[in-house]
C-alpha cells in the first residue's frame, strides 16, 4: 500500500507556541537531505530534510509578517449575520423607528458559502498548504487569489452530480520536530494568517478548512484553540492524525494515530458549536494514510450538524491509490462519508500519471471531498 511522507517541520525562530505569516519561499542546505517514511515506518534520508527545511522557512517567514498584518486587521472576520444585522439596523446615526415587532424582518439563518445548510448539496474540492512552505501543498505558494481561481476551475470538473464548493485547507496547527516550551511538538499558525485566508475564502464564497497536526498536544485542546474561527458558518475542521504522537514519540519518525472515540469527542464539540450558533452543517475531515492511523473506527458516532469525512491519503500510481482506497473504505461506519487526496508531485514520480476527475468520480463510494496537494 502506498504511504504518504509525514511532513516533518523542524525548529523555527518564531515566538514560543506560534508560527506565522506569509510570503518567503523556503530555501537552504537542508533541501539536499530529503526523505520519506518507508512502508515499515523508518525514515529514509532522501526527502524528510527538504520538507523540514521548507516548513521551517515558511513558518519563520510568517513570523516576520504576522505582527504587521495584525495591525491592519484585528479580530476574526465578521460573520455574514453580524454585517447584515448592521445594515438592517441602519447604522449608528440612523433614527430609531421605535418598537414595531410586527415590522421586524425575520432573522436569516447562517448558510454555507454558496447557499443552503446541508453539505450533501455540494462536492468539496480544494488545495491544502501553509504560506511559504511549498512542500506542504500548493495553497502555500504563489498569489492566493490565483490559487483560489485554480481551485474554482478544478472544482467545476467534479460537478457532474453536485454543485462544486471550493475549499482552502490551511494548516492551522503544524507538527514540529522539537518539543517547544510546553512540550507539545507543534506550533500554531497566527490569527493574522488565518484571518487573511478566511477573508480570501469569503470573497470567493469558498469554505475554509483548518487543518490540525497536534504533535503531542491534546487534539481537542488544539481544536478548542480555533473556536473563534469555528463559530463561522464557512469554516470547517480537518485532522491529520498521522501527526498525533504518543508519549516519547517525535513527529516525522513514525506515523501517529487517533481512535474512533477521540474523533467522536471532537465531533461532539463541533456539534455543540453548531447548535449554540445555529450553524449549517460543519465538515470534520480526518486524513488517513494507513489503516493503523485510525484505531477502533467502529467507535465513531455521528453527531448532529457535523459531517464526518474520511479522506484516503494513499500515494502512488492510480492502481496503488485504488487499492489503498478499497482497503480504507471497507466497512465504513454508518454516517461516515469519504474523501480522496491527490498529490501533484508524489503521484507522478517515475513517469506516473495523476488520476483525472473522471477516475476519481469512478470510485465507489464516490468521494464527497477531493483534495490536491
Amino acid at each position: 500500500m502506498a504511504h504518504r511522507t509525514p511532513r516533518h517541520p523542524v525548529p523555527d525562530p518564531t515566538p514560543p507556541g506560534e508560527v506565522a505569516d506569509d510570503t518567503a519561499e523556503a530555501t537552504g542546505p537542508a533541501a539536499d537531505t530529503a526523505g520519506r517514511l518507508s512502508p515499515r515506518g523508518a525514515p529514509s534520508p532522501t526527502r524528510r530534510g527538504l520538507l523540514a527545511a521548507t516548513a521551517a522557512a515558511g513558518l519563520g517567514a510568517l513570523a516576520g509578517c504576522a505582527g504587521q498584518e495584525a495591525e491592519s486587521a484585528s479580530g476574526p472576520s465578521p460573520s455574514p449575520s453580524s454585517s447584515s444585522s448592521s445594515s438592517r439596523s441602519g447604522g449608528a446615526g440612523a433614527p430609531s423607528p421605535g418598537p414595531s415587532p410586527s415590522r421586524r424582518p425575520a432573522r436569516r439563518r447562517p448558510e454555507l458559502p454558496r447557499g443552503g445548510r446541508r453539505l450533501s448539496r455540494y462536492r468539496l474540492v480544494g488545495y491544502c498548504g501553509l504560506p511559504g512552505a511549498a512542500a506542504l501543498g500548493r495553497l502555500g505558494t504563489g498569489d492566493l487569489g490565483d490559487r483560489i481561481a485554480q481551485i474554482e476551475r478544478t472544482a467545476r470538473a467534479y460537478a457532474i452530480d453536485r454543485e462544486p464548493l471550493p475549499v482552502l485547507e490551511l494548516l492551522a496547527t503544524v507538527a514540529q520536530g522539537t518539543a517547544g516550551p510546553d512540550g507539545g511538538y507543534r506550533s500554531r499558525t497566527p490569527a493574522a494568517t488565518i484571518r487573511r485566508f478566511h477573508r480570501a475564502a469569503r470573497r470567493q464564497r469558498a469554505l475554509l478548512l483548518l487543518n490540525v497536526q497536534p504533535g503531542r498536544a491534546p487534539v481537542l485542546d488544539e481544536v478548542k484553540a480555533l473556536r473563534e474561527w469555528l463559530v463561522h458558518p464557512d469554516v470547517g475542521l480537518a485532522l491529520d492524525p498521522e501527526w498525533q504522537m504518543g508519549p516519547g514519540e517525535v513527529p516525522g519518525h513514525r506515523y501517529g494515530h487517533t481512535t474512533g472515540g477521540e474523533l467522536t469527542r471532537v465531533a461532539r464539540y463541533l456539534s455543540g458549536l453548531v447548535a449554540d450558533h445555529d450553524l449549517p452543517e460543519k465538515p470534520l475531515v480526518f486524513h488517513q494514510v494507513a489503516e493503523s492511523v485510525v484505531r477502533d473506527q467502529s467507535a465513531l458516532r455521528p453527531q448532529p450538524g457535523v459531517v464526518m469525512i474520511k479522506s484516503a491519503d494513499g500515494i502512488g500510481s492510480p492502481g496503488m491509490k485504488r487499492e489503498t482506497w478499497r482497503r480504507l473504505v471497507a466497512d465504513l461506519p454508518d454516517g461516515l462519508r469519504t474523501g480522496f487526496k491527490l498529490f501533484y508531485d508524489e503521484d507522478t514520480q517515475g513517469g506516473g500519471s495523476l488520476m483525472t476527475p473522471e477516475d476519481v468520480l469512478a470510485l465507489r463510494p464516490r468521494p464527497d471531498y477531493v483534495m490536491y496537494e
